[in-house]
């Protein structure tokens, strides 16, 4: 039995410069390099473009929708603002990050004032919206 792989010899972005781990990519860290690679390995620009590195990358490294995710824009341990809503009232409390998360995502958080552990979902920047019955 004999196997074949077909390799394509196309453009493809490759990062222009070493990345560390938390970055999140721009259209800037890339640049355009002649590279045989199989199609299906090939990331599409939306898989990786705007999200945050989950390790150490090297230049001149085809970025793989492995080697990202959605930004964290809370991160444990960090201060965060919430929002309570409820009933047509929005209260805004300090409180501290118990998870990372990123947009849309659930996280714990501990609300400062009462020691209270809630859960709120990210709607930015160290910001947690939790809806309150």
């Amino acid at each position: 039995m004999i196997a074949a792989i077909l390799l394509m010899a196309a453009e493809v972005p490759v990062l222009a410069r070493n990345v560390q781990r938390g970055e999140v990519l721009a259209a800037a860290d890339f640049q355009l390099e002649e590279r045989a690679a199989a199609p299906p390995v090939l990331p599409r620009p939306d898989e990786i473009l705007g999200k945050e590195t989950l390790r150490p990358l090297v230049a001149g490294t085809v970025v793989q929708a492995r080697d990202v995710a959605t930004p964290r824009l809370v991160k444990r341990g960090e201060p965060v603002t919430l929002r309570i809503r409820s009933a047509g009232l929005l209260i805004s409390t300090p409180g501290r990050a118990l998870a990372d998360g990123g947009r849309g995502e659930t996280v714990r958080v501990l609300a400062t004032a009462t020691r209270r552990t809630l859960e709120g979902e990210v709607e930015g920047p160290s910001s947690v919206l939790i809806i309150a019955p």
